[in-house]
């Protein structure tokens, strides 16, 4: 006989004894664009507007192998839930060979897709210093897929303290280092050094910093994973292309999905340019803190992915659907407090990111458009997870899909160019897409839950 259910407060406290720290790490993904964002605001709307476009362009491109890592995430879970210790740590070996050729490959379009855009009629005065900060950012990407790969294995062993400390001690860094790299050390106090000597380098500057922090958050988990013990030992750490396609074949969807998603917040962007260079900042800064709310969203959704995949690897349904639920009713309940903020405080908010002047008159309006689809996002980002760790990723691809261009796409589209909204428009599209998505979700865990779901590797 399988174990009792716990009740719905014992879910909820096992549930954010997870998340919380998942949640931490997450956000330390979203603070170093987020602290990039505030820095690079105070050196002009021209810089501002670069970094607007290259984040757009490096979330586009690396979202896709993002996805493919977190193919792991439901193998590693299913794995320890079925009493397989061995066969996650094997897990991790495989995806961590993934995560340095997924990462390679994409991060090449990430230096050549930029200096392809004036052949294609694209001569915006900001795409030097677009330039400058992929050439830098792009080399980050295999350090960040293996920080997710590593990520997977630690939050399905339920070890969580190395992914906080990582987290933590990279955006420390990150600040210092954005701060000195982008207005150089000259100003600074001369017991600082050889750090008087480091030149202002503006938007590449802050690429570097964020490059070096990738380093730093890997190479701080990859030391914690060493000392978790195999019961069984440790299994052959060469190579197997079995394995490795069997993550692909679980991250696939994931990755398209995210891509998806990624990709209309991304074409959102390029639509803001059309319109002003204020209305691109407006954008940037707006959407860095929708994303930073949304790592909450996603920390809970990891915690339920992890959940509901070791419930269904030790073939537990009934278990399943409950954590599945609690992480929903969780991600809404705190997504509900993050709309609150936004719309209580647009302004203050808008004054702490540094926007300049001409950029608030847009940044207040879109930060009420946020805080109206916080729920939304919320339910979705929770959504992908608890399928996910129910091994279910096709349904979220082909649900962002639909939802976001079908749907949010061409909203966008004639509330911000037909009707003349503007980038406020572009930003309505985006809600009923993200609503559109989170809805077709949360149906489809509420009806997978009610059979009976099979581990992938049954």
């Amino acid at each position: 006989m399988s174990a009792p259910l716990p009740t719905r407060t014992q879910e909820l406290r096992a549930l954010w004894k997870l998340a919380l720290p998942i949640a931490i790490a997450q956000a330390g993904q979203s603070m170093m664009s987020f602290v990039d964002t505030a820095v690079v605001s105070r050196v002009g709307n021209e810089a501002l507007s670069a970094v607007g476009m290259a984040t757009s362009v490096y979330f586009a491109v690396s979202s896709f192998a993002m996805g493919l890592m977190m193919g792991m995430d439901p193998l590693v879970s299913q794995a320890l839930g079925a009493g397989n210790p061995r066969r996650a740590r094997s897990v991790l070996w495989q995806g961590s060979y993934l995560a340095v050729i997924a990462g390679t490959v994409l991060a090449i379009p990430m230096v050549v897709v930029p200096r392809l855009l004036p052949a294609l009629g694209v001569d915006f005065v900001e795409l030097p210093q677009l330039r400058d900060y992929l050439d830098w950012r792009a080399p980050s990407l295999p350090l960040s897929l293996l920080f997710l790969s590593t990520r997977s294995y630690l939050q399905a062993a339920s070890i969580t303290r190395p992914l906080v400390v990582a987290t933590v001690v990279a955006n420390v860094f990150n600040l210092g280092a954005d701060i000195l790299f982008v207005f150089g050390g000259e100003g600074l106090p001369a017991w600082c050094g050889p750090l008087r000597w480091v030149p202002a380098m503006g938007v590449k500057g802050s690429a570097i910093a964020t490059l070096l922090c990738c380093v730093l958050q890997w190479v701080i988990i990859a030391w914690a994973v060493r000392h978790v013990p195999v019961p069984g030992g440790v299994p052959s750490r060469r190579p197997v292309l079995a394995d490795m396609l069997q993550a692909l074949r679980v991250g696939l969807p994931i990755g398209l999905h995210i891509a998806a998603e990624v990709g209309v917040f991304s074409l959102a962007g390029l639509m803001a340019r059309w319109i002003s260079p204020e209305s691109m900042g407006a954008h940037q800064i707006a959407i860095s803190y929708g994303s930073l709310t949304f790592t909450a969203a996603v920390g809970i959704g990891n915690a339920g992915s992890v959940r509901v995949g070791w419930a269904v690897g030790a073939r537990n349904t009934p278990q399943a659907r409950l954590s599945g639920m609690m992480a929903f009713a969780s991600g809404a309940g705190f997504m509900s407090l993050c709309a609150l903020m936004f719309a209580l405080f647009p302004l203050p908010l808008a004054n702490l990111m540094g926007a300049p002047a001409e950029v608030i008159p847009l940044l207040v309006p879109l930060l009420m458009v946020c805080a109206v689809f916080q729920i939304s996002d919320g339910v979705q980002g929770v959504g992908a997870g608890v399928l996910r760790g129910a091994g279910e990723t096709r349904f979220t691809f082909i649900a962002n899909m639909v939802g976001h261009y079908l749907v949010g796409l061409p909203v966008a589209l004639l509330l911000g160019f037909w009707l003349k909204l503007g980038v406020v428009g572009i930003w309505w599209g985006l809600c009923a897409g993200l609503t559109a998505v989170a809805l077709a979700l949360f149906w489809r865990f509420e009806r997978q839950s009610a059979g009976t779901f099979q581990p992938l590797e049954a």
